[in-house]
């Protein structure tokens, strides 16, 4: 007899989401569970601040300043240009992000929207929002627009704050129940050099905003259509976020965005991918012994 899974979340919960596209978890994730991905950040800027310091752009590279404030205070004399040439988010295959992509207390979430055949979509982003760079400002958009073509349906965004997040800092705003749209027609934003994808204020109806200030591991889950956005940094630190994204494994893997990964499966357990496999761009475990 086959055992049946649900995951982790509530009836209630899982009928929230239903209705209203999304479900915010406070506190998913704790600081152990952030770590490795922190540090996968960390290498990174220490990375950009090395190739800083030899472009003469800098001084110091500020080994000793915290997580939350070393990348904006290493861009705070330099222009929007100079951040924006190393993305407005980052996708680098460290061990970090795998640890966090895998993290079961997120697959069990997923699990209760999708069932338990679970794919890591390649699209995966971390996301240094720092502050007076246009970059920092997301505009309403919906994240199926980046996949028009795919036939997934439904993708789950978990996104994710390393800091807490707030109105100051940049933090999610949504328009609730608008998963149930098609994807709309949306158009490239040109004000930032970023190239998101935007709609229209025309578009957006009359569906009330709600602004999501949560706390540093706390996890927002969302259909692929809600419509979201999020505000500038108007603070003094980096708002960093990850935003992952899952989908059952019987859809389009989107290959062409890059390698996912076969995050859990109850029917073929043996074929869910490790990191090594992650980091060889391997979708599924492969016995190579």
């Amino acid at each position: 007899m086959e055992t049946i899974h649900s995951g982790s979340l509530s009836k209630e919960q899982i009928d929230f989401y239903k209705e209203e596209g999304y479900i915010v978890l406070p506190n998913l994730l704790n600081e152990s569970d952030i770590a490795g991905v922190k540090e996968a950040m960390n290498q990174k800027v220490s990375q950009i601040a090395e190739e800083l310091m030899k472009s003469s752009l800098i001084e110091d590279k500020l080994e000793d300043r915290p997580f939350k404030y070393r990348l904006a205070e290493l861009f705070a004399d330099l222009q929007a240009d100079d951040f924006l040439k190393y993305g407005r988010s980052w996708r680098d295959r460290l061990p970090g992000y795998y640890d966090l992509m895998s993290n079961a207390k997120i697959i069990d979430a997923v699990e209760s929207l999708i069932g338990g055949e679970i794919f890591s979509n390649p699209v995966y982003n971390v996301r240094p929002k720092i502050p007076k760079v246009a970059a920092g400002a997301v505009p309403w958009h919906q994240d199926k627009s980046y996949w028009p073509d795919a036939n997934a349906n439904p993708v789950i965004t978990v996104w994710i704050p390393l800091v807490d997040a707030n109105e100051v800092n940049g933090c999610l705003c949504i328009k609730p129940k608008t998963h149930r749209k098609r994807l709309l027609k949306w158009h490239q934003e040109t004000t930032t050099g970023t190239g998101y994808t935007a709609l229209s204020e025309k578009q957006l109806g009359k569906t009330e905003t709600v602004v999501l200030p949560v706390s540093a591991g706390s996890a927002i889950l969302f259909n692929d259509r809600c419509l979201h956005m999020s505000t500038p940094n108007n603070s003094d630190e980096v708002r960093w976020s990850v935003d992952l994204r899952y989908q059952p494994t019987d859809q389009d893997p989107m290959a062409a965005h890059g390698a996912g990964f076969l995050a859990r499966s109850y029917n073929h357990p043996e074929r869910v991918a490790t990191l090594e496999d992650w980091l060889a761009e391997r979708p599924e475990h492969e016995n190579l012994s």
